[in-house]
C-alpha cells in the first residue's frame, strides 16, 4: 500500500511501529514541540481519508516549528467545514478521498475567504490527474513517493506564492500538458500579443502582478487586465496552468530560476 511505504520511509519503520502501537508517544513529541511555534509559522489543514497517513504527516510536519496543523479532516464535506473554521493559509489534500472526489473539493475550497493555497499530495503521476488538479486550480502537485525535504520545499515555495510540482510530474506533465485541447490552444495563442507574452513568460517565473508592472513600467491595472486576457484566450485557468503552457511552449525552460532564485542570485553578487 502506497500510504504505508510513504510512512515507513518518513518515519523509518521502528518509529512507524512506535506510533501504531503506542501513539501517544508520538503526541507527547508533538506537545513538546508546539510551544516552539512561531507566530508566523505556516496554518495548515490536512485532509486525507487514509487515517494512518493523515496522523503520520501530521507528525512529520510538526516537527518543523514553520508548520502549525490547525485542523484535519477525512472527507469532502468535512474538510470544506475545517477549512472555512481554520482559516489555514494551506491545504494538504489527496486527489483521491473516499466517496468522493478531491477536485471536486479544490474550487469549493478557493470559494472560501481567505482562500488557501492548495497542495495535492497523491500517489498518481498520470497526465489525466496532473491536468485535472491544475485546471481544478491546485497550486501545487507533490508525489507521496517524495522525500520529506521535497515536500517542505513545495509547502514553501507555494506559499511564496509560486507553484510547485515534484520533478517527475514535471517532466511527464509539461511535454503534453495541453493534451486534447492542443491544437485549439495553439491557434488561440497566435492572437497572443508581444505585451501579453511579456507578461505570460514574468508570470512563469513568479513574478508577482507588482513585480512585473515595475518590470515592465505598466500599472498593475494594466498587467491584471494582460493576464486576464491571455487566460481567456489561451482558456488557462490557474497560475500553474500558466506556467507549464510556457514551458510547453518555449516562452521559459524548464530550468529557467524563479523570481525568488533571480534575487538570491542577485543579492550574492
Amino acid at each position: 500500500m502506497r500510504e504505508l511505504d510513504f510512512l515507513y520511509r518518513q518515519f523509518g519503520l521502528q518509529v512507524l511501529q512506535k506510533k501504531i502501537n503506542n501513539p501517544l508517544s508520538i503526541k507527547e513529541f508533538e506537545g513538546e514541540n508546539s510551544a516552539a511555534k512561531s507566530s508566523r509559522a505556516i496554518r495548515i489543514v490536512l485532509i486525507e481519508d487514509h487515517v494512518i497517513l493523515r496522523d503520520g504527516l501530521r507528525s512529520l510536519l510538526e516537527i518543523n516549528s514553520d508548520f502549525e496543523i490547525v485542523g484535519e479532516a477525512g472527507g469532502f464535506a468535512e474538510g470544506i467545514e475545517v477549512v472555512a473554521s481554520c482559516k489555514p493559509g494551506l491545504v494538504i489534500t489527496d486527489i483521491r478521498l473516499a466517496g468522493d472526489s478531491g477536485l471536486k473539493l479544490i474550487p469549493e475550497l478557493k470559494k472560501i475567504n481567505p482562500s488557501p493555497r492548495i497542495l495535492i499530495l497523491s500517489a498518481h503521476c498520470t497526465d489525466e490527474y496532473v491536468r485535472a488538479a491544475l485546471e481544478a486550480g491546485a497550486d501545487a502537485y507533490v508525489l507521496k513517493e517524495s522525500s520529506l525535504e521535497e515536500l517542505t520545499l513545495g509547502i514553501k515555495t507555494v506559499m511564496s506564492g509560486q507553484q510547485y510540482f515534484s520533478t517527475e510530474v514535471t517532466s511527464r506533465v509539461v511535454s503534453g500538458y495541453l493534451g486534447r485541447e492542443g491544437k485549439q490552444k495553439l491557434e488561440s495563442a497566435s492572437k497572443i500579443t508581444p505585451r501579453e507574452i511579456e507578461v505570460l513568460t514574468l508570470i512563469a517565473q513568479a513574478y508577482s502582478t507588482k513585480s512585473i508592472a515595475r518590470e515592465l513600467k505598466l500599472s498593475t491595472k494594466t498587467v491584471e487586465k494582460h493576464r486576464s486576457n491571455l487566460m481567456r484566450k489561451l482558456e488557462l485557468r490557474s497560475s500553474a496552468a500558466i506556467t507549464l503552457y510556457a514551458v510547453r511552449h518555449h516562452y521559459v525552460s524548464a530550468e529557467t530560476p524563479s523570481a525568488e532564485q533571480q534575487k538570491g542570485t542577485e543579492d550574492r553578487h
